[in-house]
This record gives structure tokens, C-alpha cells and sequence, in this order.
């Protein structure tokens, strides 16, 4: 009787935490959405959609949406490949046949189904992918993580890269931003004295050691502790890959990709057609670092950033919010539609059977 008097609770705050996770970012994203757009006609994105609005330019934009992700998937399978053990075995029944390689209709797929699932949980997508390569060509779930793992860090180093780039080149827009605004940011580092400086360095160094201590008690960390032998074999795998140009294509080809998929959009409306290459790449930095915010698809942070960007650039405010809501929605439907895709390729999908390939 204590037993369940105990548990309950415990049931509850997990149930309630895993509903959390999902409700919150949809809030936030939502709450971002309504400010912005308050008040306004949406009467008027009829005509923006049917007389404004070259869609040519839209469709030619989708294949580098879909290229963006299956490059995506054709990098995962690259650092799949070079993982020693990926056929599972048990102490019962061990393994001896041929080992099992991750196919590349299935990465695909589970790249498709990822950005799918992370419109309904943010940040889901990530482990999605790797149940369904566990689940249809039995690889380890904590060594595909792992290679998850190392895909994150390079997307990352390369997306501080081109930004750092791109910000230099077009640092004087952000004069602009400063002066409309009426921020200096000279101003705000006079505030801070040499003890300021000092004790944001200490407050910071507290936060991190706090937020060490608090993970520490969480019962998921013990959990996590357990697969990192799995997860550090997978980030390891990056040495073994074979063809690394190839890798290295595919890794700056994904943000290339992206990069077109939303450059495009800006020739389906006269207000944004001649806005320049430069504007589309500060705008498409601003917006990466944006949807850190965990909203579905970035949503809320993304119309936000972009919008205020255009606006910098001469776009009058309304013509801004409209472009933002198309494009993020046409862009939304898409990734929904190759994950549909992808869910229904995969039911007619051969599961590899470890036990009589």
C-alpha cells in the first residue's frame, strides 16, 4: 500500500511533466503569433495568396526543402556505416550472422518522419529517427544517438561559421537596428565596473553549477550515464568515415539547401523580390539562431526574427507579417507532407531480422 501511495505521485509528476513538454511550447509559440499579429485583417491574405503572390517561385522552392533533408539523410548513413557492431546479439541467443547496415531509403525516411514529429514535440525528432533505424534495420538505438550527437556538433560549427561571416559583412544593418531602437551597446558595457564584470562571471559560473547539482538528482541522468559508452562509440564514428569530402558536401550542402529554400520565396512577392541576396542571408542567420526557442517548427521566434529583419530592410510592417505567415506555413505543410510520405514508405518496408538474415 505504501508502494502505490508512492508511486502515484511519481506517475502523476511524470504524465504531467511529459504534457508539459508538449502544451508549453505550443503556448509560447501561440502567445509569440497572437502579439504579433493582433489586430490584424486576415480577410487580406486571400488577396495577398491570389493576386499578390507569384507561386512559381514557391514550388520551385521545394526541392531544395527536400534536398536540404535528404542530404541530411545521406550524411546520417555515412556515419552509421563506419560503427563496428550493428547487429544486435543477447547472452541467450549471441549473434554470428552478417552484420546489419543501416539502408539509406530508411534514413531518409527517418529524416522526413523526425522533422514531422518535431512540429508536435520540439526537439523529438532526434530520437524518432533513431527508434525507427532500431526498428526496421536493427541498429543500436545509443550508438545512432551518438551519431546524431555528431551531426549536431558539426551542423553547429557550421552554422557559427557562415553566421559570424554573414554578420560581418552586413554588421551595418545592425547600426540601423541600434539607432531605431535607441540601444548603444557601448552605453550598456559602460554600466558595467570591473566588480560588475566579476560578478556576472561568478553568478554565471553559480548557474552552471546549480543547474549541474539539480540534473545530477534527476532520475533520467542516471539513465543517460548508462548509454554513454553507446553514445560516445557513435560520436567516434566520425573517424571512421570513408569518404570524407563527400561528408563534408553534404554537411554545408544541407544549410546550402535550406538556405535557397527560403531564399526563393522572397522573388514570389514584389516587396521582398529585390531586397538582394544580402538581406536573405542576415535574415536566414537571425532566424537559425531564433528557433533555439523551443516552439513547433519555430514558430512564433521564427515570425518574429524574420519580420523584424525585413522591416530593417525597408519592408513596410504589414507586408512583413504577411510574408512571414506564408511562408512558414507553405514550409510547414511541406514537412508534414514528406513525413506523411515517409510514415506511409515505410509500411511497405521490409524489417531486417537480425536473427535470420
Amino acid at each position: 500500500m505504501n508502494y502505490l501511495c508512492t508511486f502515484a505521485p511519481m506517475e502523476l509528476k511524470s504524465i504531467l511533466g511529459n504534457i508539459a513538454k508538449i502544451v508549453l511550447p505550443f503556448i509560447l509559440g501561440g502567445a509569440i503569433l497572437w502579439w504579433m499579429y493582433r489586430g490584424e485583417d486576415f480577410s487580406v491574405i486571400s488577396h495577398v495568396l491570389t493576386e499578390e503572390m507569384d507561386w512559381t517561385w514557391m514550388l520551385l522552392s521545394f526541392p531544395f526543402g527536400i534536398l536540404a533533408q535528404m542530404f541530411r539523410g545521406w550524411r546520417w548513413k555515412q556515419t552509421l556505416d563506419p560503427i563496428d557492431d550493428l547487429s544486435p546479439s543477447t547472452v541467450e541467443q549471441p549473434y554470428s550472422g552478417p552484420k546489419i547496415r543501416a539502408r539509406i531509403a530508411t534514413c531518409i525516411h527517418a529524416v522526413f518522419i523526425s522533422y514531422a514529429a518535431s512540429l508536435v514535440i520540439p526537439r523529438i525528432g532526434e530520437f524518432s529517427r533513431c527508434a525507427i533505424l532500431k526498428r526496421y534495420d536493427g541498429v543500436s538505438f545509443s550508438k545512432a544517438l551518438g551519431t546524431v550527437v555528431t551531426e549536431r556538433a558539426v551542423d553547429t560549427l557550421i552554422v557559427m561559421l557562415y553566421s559570424g561571416i554573414i554578420l560581418l559583412i552586413e554588421i551595418s544593418i545592425f547600426g540601423t537596428f541600434f539607432k531605431k531602437t535607441g540601444t548603444s551597446l557601448d552605453r550598456i558595457l559602460e554600466g558595467f565596473s570591473l566588480m560588475g564584470w566579476l560578478v556576472t562571471a561568478i553568478c554565471g559560473i553559480a548557474v552552471l553549477i546549480l543547474l549541474h547539482l539539480l540534473l545530477k538528482n534527476f532520475s533520467i541522468y542516471n539513465k543517460v550515464k548508462m548509454t554513454l559508452s553507446g553514445i560516445w562509440e557513435g560520436v567516434l564514428s566520425l573517424r571512421g568515415i570513408k569518404n570524407l569530402p563527400l561528408y563534408l558536401f553534404f554537411s554545408v550542402g544541407i544549410w546550402v539547401m535550406y538556405f535557397l529554400h527560403y531564399y526563393l520565396t522572397f522573388f514570389c512577392f514584389d516587396f521582398t523580390a529585390n531586397l538582394g541576396i544580402g538581406c536573405a542571408l542576415v535574415s536566414f542567420v537571425v532566424a537559425n539562431f531564433a528557433v533555439i526557442v523551443p516552439t513547433p517548427n519555430g514558430a512564433g521566434p521564427w515570425h518574429f526574427a524574420i519580420k523584424t529583419m525585413l522591416i530593417l530592410y525597408g519592408v513596410a510592417d504589414e507586408q512583413a507579417l504577411w510574408f512571414v505567415l506564408i511562408v512558414h506555413t507553405v514550409q510547414t505543410m511541406l514537412v508534414i507532407a514528406l513525413g506523411i510520405y515517409a510514415w506511409a514508405a515505410l509500411l511497405f518496408t521490409k524489417r531486417l531480422n537480425p536473427k535470420t538474415t
